[in-house]
């Protein structure tokens, strides 16, 4: 999705939402999907490998990482099990940084819940970064990683992020703006819908080694995160926020 069709959703959006005089996005349109991750704890090695597999994939700039590896100790024993979580964005049913942003550049998708950020009407107030109680947005303060070759650099390697190839060296944005996972939107087909065998799958869980991220429809019985939260016990962080993240961890 380009800039100029992520500022008409989200004008649409923004207007539905003045119109019904709501303080949080609103709109009439029809949740088609409802994507979300289940991260298996138990299998989760803390390697890493999804951390460098979304700044490959979405050619994020020092400072900015979609998503982190959290390390810890079960028990009061250094010699208990260790346990690490992979946090991306949880793109809440009722998200803060949506009702924080005073130009409506954060909003949530209607047809899919994805939370994303418009770059061109984003003014890099970090309102959003105060408002998300999970830590899991960055500001992009323009830097860049050190010029490999003369031939090759990272500022002129194109991110595919919302589908528009943005170059660093050739442009601003998103240099001065908030960014965050977007589940690797930009991977979706025509109808919005993902193929995970065909590869056009979130890199963090195309990528995990130990196969503890899995994502997929929570709208669609049958798909693998439905079917986990209905074999497995699970939690979501921060629940009693009422933001109803669309991350669950399997314990």
């Amino acid at each position: 999705m380009g800039g100029a069709a992520l500022a008409t959703l989200a004008a649409a959006e923004a207007s539905a939402a003045q119109a019904t005089g709501a303080g949080a996005v609103t709109t009439t349109t029809k949740r088609k999907f409802r994507y979300g991750m289940v991260i298996d704890t138990w299998r989760c090695v803390g390697c890493k490998a999804c951390v460098v597999a979304c700044k490959a994939e979405n050619k994020t700039p020092p400072g900015v990482s979609y998503t982190v590896v959290l390390d810890g100790v079960m028990g009061n024993s250094p010699n208990d099990k260790p346990l690490f979580m992979t946090k991306p964005c949880f793109h809440c049913e009722n998200p803060p940084c949506v009702d924080v942003c005073p130009v409506g550049a954060t909003f949530k998708r209607s047809q899919d819940g994805i939370v994303v950020v418009d770059y061109d009407r984003c003014i890099g107030c970090r309102y959003c970064i105060t408002g998300c109680p999970y830590g899991a947005r960055y500001f992009d303060y323009g830097d860049d990683y050190r010029q490999v070759s003369e031939k090759t650099a990272w500022a002129d390697v194109p991110s595919p992020e919302y589908s528009q190839f943005i170059k660093r060296k050739e442009n601003k944005s998103p240099a001065g703006n908030v960014r965050k996972c977007t589940f690797c939107v930009h991977l979706q087909d025509a109808e919005g819908k993902y193929d995970e065998h065909g590869g056009r799958w979130p890199a963090c869980a195309k990528t995990c080694t130990g196969h503890a991220i899995h994502f997929g429809d929570f709208n669609d019985p049958e798909s693998a995160v439905s079917l986990l939260l209905r074999e497995r016990q699970a939690i979501r962080l921060k629940e009693e926020l009422g933001t109803n993240p669309n991350v669950y961890y399997l314990l």
